[in-house]
């Protein structure tokens, strides 16, 4: 399953938001450093959904495209 994603790193709080059911809204504490905010990205939703994901698209971007 394929979900887009817009990420906004180095934000006061941390929080996913469904917007539906392909789409998310993700707050990071991260900074976007050296990949810390896209690690922190990760494992932030392999927590959400129980199960591994990986980022195909956007990795230099605020605009993701993951698989779950």
């Amino acid at each position: 399953m394929k979900i887009n994603l817009k990420v906004h790193p180095n934000s006061s709080r941390e929080e996913i938001k469904k917007i539906s059911e392909t789409e998310l809204e993700i707050w990071l504490k991260e900074k976007p450093i050296d990949g810390k905010a896209n690690q922190k990205l990760l494992k932030l939703l392999k927590k959400y959904f129980g199960k591994n994901v990986e980022i195909v698209s956007g990795t230099n971007s605020r605009k993701k495209i993951i698989e779950v």
